[in-house]
Formats: structure tokens, sequence, C-alpha cells
């Protein structure tokens, strides 16, 4: 007999959930779903102002939440941020890395300092944002998790579009969560990566409000539609919940069939 209570098994009371990125377009609604679920949600990113701004909506909504600024980029930064949310609230349970950049170049016009800018907005943050957190919840014993957002271009090409430096950058970090859920598995510490399609966001909202350039998004996706924002968050919730406790290493497919389509 399952001896855990299913009630509510996706309930993340008492964790403190730290969302880097988090205020942003699909990062906004990963923050909320966290808080909502119960967890003490940090936001944290570049903007200060906005990480706290949205702390404080989430705090109005009657959930737990605090802002922080950090560049994602400085690692030292990062190690400070950790230090300091673990004085303040005495662990960090869970990671979400919404952090990433893209710089669209066809292959034959690619520059270094683009590729290098993506790299070091979305590998290179993925590597040590996961390594500043794991080294607190390695020394803390008591397991945790970590997300990163990813793509379906972590496994894929696009034609027709210059997408190398993400694709390069994503699939790199697509395979560097692997590594780390291998090496984080003996600390009871989950890393898995959800791997969107287009989703549908504030950005985007304007042009895809044109029926041509919709349909020519959706043209390929079997449910006809594109992910939401909340698609995403839901997946990032599975991830961090006692469901997937067993789970870690693992890329999830939010792309309404894309990929299993051919």
């Amino acid at each position: 007999m399952l001896s855990e209570d299913l009630t509510n098994p996706t309930r993340l009371t008492g964790k403190v959930a730290l969302v880097v990125g988090g205020y942003g377009a699909i990062g906004t609604t990963i923050s909320e779903m966290l808080a909502a679920a119960g967890a003490t949600c940090i936001v944290a990113g570049r903007n200060g102002d906005r990480s706290r701004g949205l702390a404080k909506e989430l705090h109005t909504r009657g959930w737990k939440a605090a802002g922080a600024e950090v560049d994602a980029c400085n690692v030292e930064a990062l190690r400070e941020l950790t230090d300091v949310l673990v004085k303040e609230h005495g662990t960090i349970d869970i990671l979400v890395n919404c952090v990433g950049s893209h710089k669209e170049q066809p292959f034959l016009e690619v520059t270094e300092d683009a590729f290098d800018d993506v790299y070091a907005k979305t590998l290179r943050v993925g590597m040590f944002l996961s390594q500043a957190v794991a080294r607190h919840q390695v020394a803390a014993g008591n397991g945790g998790s970590q997300v990163h957002l990813l793509s379906v271009r972590s496994s894929l090409g696009y034609r027709n579009r210059g997408y190398s430096s993400m694709c390069a950058a994503k699939g790199g970090l697509a395979t560097l969560m692997k590594q780390q859920a291998t090496e984080l598995a003996p600390h009871r510490i989950t890393v898995n990566g959800v791997a969107p399609g287009v989703v549908r966001t504030r950005k985007n909202e304007e042009a895809l409000n044109d029926p041509t350039t919709l349909q020519s998004a959706v043209a390929n996706i079997p449910f006809h539609r594109l992910a939401t924002p909340a698609d995403i968050a839901g997946a990032t919730l599975f991830f961090v919940s006692p469901l997937s406790r067993f789970v870690s290493g693992q890329l999830l497919f939010v792309d309404g069939g894309l990929t299993a389509s051919g």
C-alpha cells in the first residue's frame, strides 16, 4: 500500500523556491504557480524593482514571496545570493532557471560576439546557477529539485531560421542537465528540463494577432495551438513536486505533439 498522502500531491507547503528570471513572460506564471502551490517563492532577476514588484503582487494574493536582484551572468553574485537566501529562509529546496538569451542570425552570418553572448547568458548561467544552489542543497542533506527552462530547439534545428546560437546553447544545457542529474542523484536532488515549443506570451501577442502568422506558427503542431505559460508552469510544478521525486535527468517536451509527429 502507498504510505504517502495523495490528497494534495503537488503541494509545496514549507518549501522555498528560487525562480531566476522569475518575472519574465513565462517565469511570471511559474512564480505564480509555485507560490499558489504553497512554496515561498523567491523571484530573482537583473531588475530588482520588477522582482520585488511581482513578489509584492504574489504577497497581496495571500502567497509567500520575496524579490531579489541578481545578475545571473555574475557567478560571484549568484553565490552571494544563495548564501543570503539560505541565511534568511533556512534552505533553497527548489531552483527554477528561466534565464536564457537568443540572437537570430543566419548560419553564415553568426558573429563571435553574438554566439558568446548567447552562450554566456544560457549555458554558462545554467552551469553556475545550478552549482551555487546545489552546494547548499548538498550541505543541507534534505534533497531538492532543479529545473532548467529549455526548448524543443535543445534537440531540433529550425528550418529557414538562424538559430545556431540558441540551439547550441540550449542543446548544451540539455546535456549538462543530465550530467548535473547524475552527479546530484546520490544527494536525492533531481535535475530536469522543460522544453517548450513556441509559447504565446505578452512578447509575441501582437504578432500572433495576425491570422496568417498564427496559422503558420501552429501548422505543424498536432494540437493546432501554441503553448501557454500555464502549460509550461504545469510541467515545472510536476518536476518540483513529490510526484517526480524518482524522475531526474529528463527533458519534457511541452509542444502539443510537435516532436512526436516528425
